[in-house]
């Protein structure tokens, strides 16, 4: 959950969880199992013998364990946890804090304690915190940290409380039922500001605006409010609605971008955190935020033509708190983006070219489109060559995922040949080599020729 929320408060561990007097007998550690052989080996050999001396010592070493699963078992205090997770979503390769805290909530105070959480292996080893006596009404409060250089969705629980006699011959588990889930988005880098469009308006200040008015007689009135300039009165309107009508002033409008993320998993080969796949997501979440940050109203799409934030507006983020909560919803997606089954980019062209709803022809053609493209075709090049269109300005970047791999080039045209292609149908196209730094790419595409057909570069 989020940062700083405590999570599970409430939940309890009592006497009643974990079933009935058979399952405390499986509780029995290999002392307290060890002490009841013994015990009865024991009494079997006083029998035998006819030693009562033997027979009493045998009695007492089989007891003892039995007694320490029934005392357990009748344990009357109550106990609460609950967990904090700090911060919810990560970076990869980021650390994040979870703590634990412990109530006793009843009037007796606990023996020894052992508190455990559950983590995945990704994250680290598995936390394990010994607590030596609670007071009644007493308050624990532990901590450890994770971390994980892999991306996804982790969850961390359930709680569990190891309930021990002092002999170390028992030992009972308790689970809390709260879970948290910390997220682990991509590693993304800072990115210079560069110009990507051919807008008058220039790059960063995502800033477009329109008249509301044409001419005298094509107005766009609103009912005056106080503190509106007289001036702005519009005596026409008013005239006609029968109150104060002012003119509207210029609306400003967000200039947008969209991220295109090639997903396919026949374009990609290879896996792991340097992989090619790897490296497009880390960019493509690099862009999104330096985006953000210069006012563009930004969408991520993926070669199945899904939209993220969504239907509204047109699919692209708004301004102020949805703005951020739309780059929170866009950094998870990627966080847990995965292969896709498809074999083309006709579903990502149908969304550019406005077939998904809210695509460049509906924001009339001025949008800035960035890609990352795996392996192209002669098909799905001449595809993406076509997604230039009705764009204010666009910027490729393709992998050769086997290069990236170390694998034989597969039957596939050049990349040479692929960016060539691109960069005559107006694209600012660029090869991403293995181990390539995004942050001097992204700088190489703004120093370059934007909209030729001789403009990209290697890099």
């Amino acid at each position: 959950m989020g940062a700083g929320a405590p999570s599970g408060a409430g939940g309890g561990a009592d006497r009643g969880q974990g079933g009935g007097l058979r399952a405390s007998l499986s509780g029995l550690t290999t002392r307290g199992r060890s002490f009841l052989a013994a015990g009865i080996a024991a009494a079997v050999c006083a029998y035998v013998l006819g030693q009562g001396a033997l027979l009493r010592v045998g009695l007492l070493l089989a007891l003892l364990p039995l007694l320490c699963v029934y005392a357990l078992h009748r344990t009357r205090y109550r106990v609460s946890g609950s967990r904090r997770l700090t911060p919810g979503r990560v970076p990869a390769g980021a650390e994040a804090r979870v703590q634990l805290r412990m109530d006793n909530t009843s009037r007796l105070p606990t023996g020894l304690l052992m508190l455990q959480d559950r983590v995945p292996y990704v994250l680290g080893p598995r936390p394990r915190f010994v607590l030596d006596r609670v007071e009644p009404g007493g308050r624990r409060e532990v901590s450890y940290r994770v971390r994980s250089d892999l991306r996804g969705r982790y969850p961390l629980g359930p709680l569990q409380l190891r309930l021990a006699d002092p002999f170390g011959l028992v030992e009972l588990t308790r689970s809390f039922s709260s879970f948290d889930t910390l997220t682990v988005i991509p590693r993304t880098e800072p990115l210079p500001p560069v110009r990507l469009s051919g807008e008058s308006s220039g790059y960063g200040d995502g800033s477009r605006r329109s008249l509301a008015l044409a001419g005298d007689d094509d107005v766009i009135p609103r009912g005056y409010r106080r503190g509106d300039d007289l001036r702005r009165v519009h005596w026409r309107s008013t005239a006609r609605y029968g109150e104060l009508m002012v003119r509207r002033e210029e609306q400003p409008q967000r200039s947008r971008a969209t991220v295109l993320l090639d997903t396919r998993q026949l374009a990609f080969e290879g896996a792991g955190p340097d992989s090619a796949f790897e490296w497009a997501v880390s960019a493509a979440a690099s862009s999104l935020v330096h985006l953000l940050e210069q006012g563009y109203a930004v969408r991520l799409l993926t070669d199945t033509g899904d939209s993220v934030p969504g239907p509204g507006g047109g699919g692209f983020s708004s301004g102020g708190h949805e703005s951020a909560e739309a780059a929170g919803l866009m950094m998870d997606t990627l966080a847990v983006v995965g292969h896709s089954d498809g074999a083309g980019l006709s579903r990502a062209y149908d969304a550019v070219r406005g077939g998904g709803g809210g695509g460049f022809g509906e924001a009339g053609g001025d949008g800035l489109l960035i890609a990352f493209f795996g392996d192209l075709d002669d098909v799905q090049t001449e595809l993406a060559a076509r997604m230039r269109q009705r764009t204010g300005g666009a910027v490729a970047f393709l992998l050769d995922s086997a290069t990236w791999a170390g694998q034989p080039a597969r039957d596939l045209p050049p990349v040479e040949q692929r960016l060539h292609r691109l960069r005559d149908a107006g694209w600012t196209a660029l090869a991403a080599p293995p181990g390539a730094a995004f942050g001097e790419l992204w700088r190489h595409a703004g120093t370059t020729a934007f909209g030729t057909g001789t403009s990209g570069g290697r890099v």
